[in-house]
């Protein structure tokens, strides 16, 4: 199992961040896809003070980036790339930021959509509160997705879990008036987190019937990730949320 390397969030951020980078190796074609496909594929990030920070300064203008104005979507936490991927190459009218910080996965999400053709996609290496808060324009997303979130299910962990107090100011922000929030959690107890969290946020509200979930999105391909919550008895949670209309 590869090493496990917290960021220095005492020292370098004023809030835990949401993830633990590992330091495994990259298999010599993940290598050479960062090699050769990056280049298209991968935002150049300029950096703060942690190797996965965006500088106060940096801006992603996405009709720069795209060479294009489209309805522009945003995965938080894109793994393996599966979902954006599909989604990608399903709507050519749209485009799609894939947020990660492991290369590995990144690696893997560029083989498959250059296998696809997809050219409608980009990828950033990078804390995603960061890209939400600074990176991208204020209002620039018609959608943010977060599926499948790191739990933390240990309750001296929860801390680090990115949908807590505060998250529908940072997403808010990135995402345009009737804007979605979609989500997607296999864990019962962050799935009432979640609805909690985002119930309580000015900057949301619910966008499901007055029932407890909302139906499972229709765009969300079946994953491994998500089959093998199915397969331990795990119940699938969505919750989406539109973006109220600023004053």
């Amino acid at each position: 199992m590869p090493d496990e390397q917290p960021e220095h969030e005492t020292t370098f951020r004023k809030q835990p961040v949401s993830f633990v980078r590992r330091s495994g190796r990259m298999s010599e074609a993940q290598e050479r896809a960062w090699s050769e496909l990056a280049p298209f594929y991968a935002f150049d990030v300029p950096r703060d003070v942690a190797s996965t920070s965006v500088h106060a300064q940096a801006r992603l203008e996405p009709a720069e980036v795209y060479g294009r104005r489209a309805p522009l979507t945003v995965e938080i936490g894109s793994g393996q790339g599966h979902a954006i991927v599909a989604a990608a190459a399903a709507h050519p009218e749209r485009d799609f930021l894939a947020v990660e910080v492991f290369r590995a996965g990144l690696a893997r999400t560029m083989l498959d959509a250059d296998r696809a053709g997809v050219r409608n996609l980009r990828l950033i290496e990078a804390n995603a509160p960061e890209v939400l808060e600074t990176l991208l324009p204020e209002g620039a997303a018609d959608e943010v997705w977060v599926f499948f979130p790191d739990p933390w299910h240990k309750s001296r962990h929860n801390k680090r879990r990115l949908i807590k107090q505060g998250f529908g100011a940072i997403a808010g922000r990135a995402l345009r008036d009737d804007g979605l929030l979609r989500l997607a959690t296999d864990w019962e107890d962050y799935a009432l987190q979640m609805r909690e969290v985002l119930d309580a946020e000015p900057q949301f509200e619910r966008a499901f019937d007055d029932t407890d979930w909302a139906p499972r999105y229709a765009g969300r391909v079946m994953t491994a990730f998500e089959r093998k919550g199915l397969n331990k008895g795990r119940a699938i949670r969505d919750l989406t949320y539109r973006r109220a209309a600023r004053g």
